[in-house]
């Protein structure tokens, strides 16, 4: 059985205090074969930051 890939769609609109939380709960998933879609709408509170 093959595991087909999966994406994960985070929207983000200042949510800063709870981004950092979020990526690394996706990324320490033993669930390996994901993309991450983030998708910024113009955050003012340094979400941007934490992206890149």
């Amino acid at each position: 059985m093959t595991n087909k890939p999966v994406s994960i769609i985070i929207p983000v609109y200042n949510i800063a205090p709870y981004l950092k939380h979020c990526l690394d709960s996706i990324i320490l998933q033993t669930f390996k074969n994901t993309e991450i879609i983030i998708v910024n709408d113009c955050s003012t509170d340094g979400s941007g930051d934490i992206i890149t």
